[in-house]
């Protein structure tokens, strides 16, 4: 196949993932997904491995590369069917993150499949938002393992009344799920279009040459890193649970355009929720490394065959049933990313960044009052880390995580909550000669009682300049004033300000004289 045909191609199917998540966002209930867009998009062939995803969540997609073949290879695929799932130990992430797959049969034949990721600020957990301070993944909500949704083109009204009669509002989850549903049809539909008029033979050629190019364009980007042994170490803050200053170490060894990655050393399982299965960690990992990939490499799973990954059984960063993960997930992931980036930074102190905030700084609330209850859940942004290239960037989404935020008018709008204060964190950033970006202050006055949660990083460890630069200043929760910690589960009465300050992120190189 030569070079365009096999850039038509790969643009076809990325095509698929993006309208796919066109018409989940524009058919979704919650503004978890209709205005933050926390959903993900892929296409997968007949053997569970990637051919396209959409430029959406990376700790979505990654985990979906790294456990897709496992998923598909379990289950007794016939036409017409969907499965759902959120269990983080069989492919999923954390509970909220439910994930609906569909296979593509053409003449009796599985040949490819459709799958979307979306997160669910109720599924089902005592606490309102779905992310609790947990110590056990049952207290995180409903654990949905890989369960036939969609029969012969039939929902299973009765699976589907039980999983939304979980929830605090059944009628917005039943229409959060109907959207995954027309998100995969409209998928199958495209994608099957595609297959017919180019014929299943040249589709699966065609599939194989777009992840060998993928593969030879990783292998040359990974021949840029100098051979060598690169070691890093940096520090969750707590578990949430008491326990402090946990490690997250990994070593990277290239070797002629083969990287391994081990995370001998990180700590063992904690008792709170910041563990993370392989998955997780496998994703984290592949972000890092497509970061340095050239913009025009195919997102499949050739671009990742050049990596290994190594975590001893039953550390934080390769957690085992029945872990607690809600918060592994969004913020261990994080961290992990600064732990690879700096360990690169040695061999690549021209391309690395400082490290940005490091955190999702996620907040979950609501009431659980018969007639009136409501959850949110949402992520905030903070600063990115300086580089060789310039200053980073203020108040925005970094690494793991892509979505939005939620519009004031909006949050306002669907909740008993004011928003007194949405502003640049200025100076928060670390000076050097390039200077990190600024965090964000997000500041909610609640007009009912509520119960709220906050999951956050970067509360003790400041993130670390590089080459010389100064680490951006920490984030601060308060509410009414008064310190808060970094993760904890509160209820405020009306009249009450919760204020969430993340972190900035690190300068780069000395500061100018």
């Amino acid at each position: 196949m030569d070079a365009i045909t096999l850039s038509i191609f790969a643009s076809r199917i990325d095509a698929i993932c993006e309208e796919m998540g066109v018409v989940l966002r524009r058919t979704a209930f919650s503004p978890n997904i209709m205005d933050r867009l926390d959903f993900s998009c892929a296409v997968f062939d007949a053997r569970g491995e990637l051919c396209a995803q959409a430029a959406h969540i990376p700790v979505h997609l990654g985990s979906m590369a790294y456990a897709m073949r496992g998923i598909v290879s379990q289950v007794n695929w016939q036409p017409g069917d969907m499965l759902i799932l959120n269990d983080p130990y069989l492919g999923g992430t954390h509970l909220p993150d439910v994930t609906v797959i569909a296979p593509l049969f053409i003449d009796a034949q599985c040949c490819a499949f459709v799958c979307n990721r979306a997160h669910h600020a109720d599924i089902g957990a005592e606490s309102p938002g779905s992310m609790p301070i947990s110590t056990h993944l049952d207290e995180e909500g409903m654990i949905i393992p890989p369960t036939v949704l969609v029969k012969n083109g039939r929902l299973d009204e009765a699976l589907m009344d039980m999983i939304t009669a979980r929830t605090r509002n059944p009628r917005q989850a039943r229409g959060d799920f109907s959207a995954q549903i027309s998100a995969n049809r409209i998928g199958l539909q495209r994608l099957k279009a595609l297959i017919e008029k180019m014929g299943l033979a040249e589709f699966d050629e065609s599939l194989r040459q777009l992840n060998d190019y993928a593969e030879r364009l990783a292998i040359a980007t990974l021949q840029t890193i100098p051979d060598g042994h690169y070691e890093a170490c940096d520090y969750m803050d707590d578990d949430g649970r008491g326990q402090q200053d946990i490690p997250i170490r990994a070593s990277v060894h290239v070797r002629e355009g083969q990287v391994d990655i081990d995370f001998t050393g990180t700590a063992g399982e904690v008792s709170g929720n910041i563990n993370c299965p392989l998955s997780v960690t496998a994703a984290a990992v592949f972000y890092v490394f497509r970061c340095l990939m050239p913009d025009y490499t195919p997102a499949c799973q050739g671009s990742f065959r050049p990596l290994n990954i190594r975590a001893p059984d039953a550390c934080l960063v390769n957690a085992t049933r029945p872990a607690a993960v809600a918060a592994g997930n969004v913020e261990t992931s994080t961290r992990i990313v600064d732990v690879i980036l700096e360990a690169l930074a040695v061999a690549l102190p021209q391309r690395i960044p400082a490290a940005s905030h490091g955190s999702m700084n996620n907040l979950a609330m609501g009431s659980a009052d018969a007639e009136t209850g409501w959850d949110y859940y949402e992520t905030m942004g903070g600063g990115t880390g300086a580089s060789a290239a310039g200053p980073g960037l203020s108040a925005v989404q970094t690494h793991m995580t892509n979505t939005l935020n939620t519009p004031v008018e909006v949050l306002e709008k669907r909740y008993p909550i004011r928003v007194r204060c949405y502003a640049i964190r200025y100076n928060s950033g670390g000076a050097g000669h390039y200077y990190g970006g600024d965090g964000l202050i997000r500041e909610f006055e609640f007009l009912r009682p509520a119960t709220v949660t906050l999951l956050s990083e970067r509360r003790r460890h400041a993130p670390p300049g590089l080459a010389g630069g100064h680490g951006g200043q920490c984030g601060v929760n308060s509410l009414n004033g008064e310190t808060l910690s970094a993760k904890l589960c509160i209820h405020v009465q009306a009249g009450d300000c919760l204020t969430v300050a993340t972190a900035g992120g690190g300068g780069w190189g000395p500061v100018s004289t």
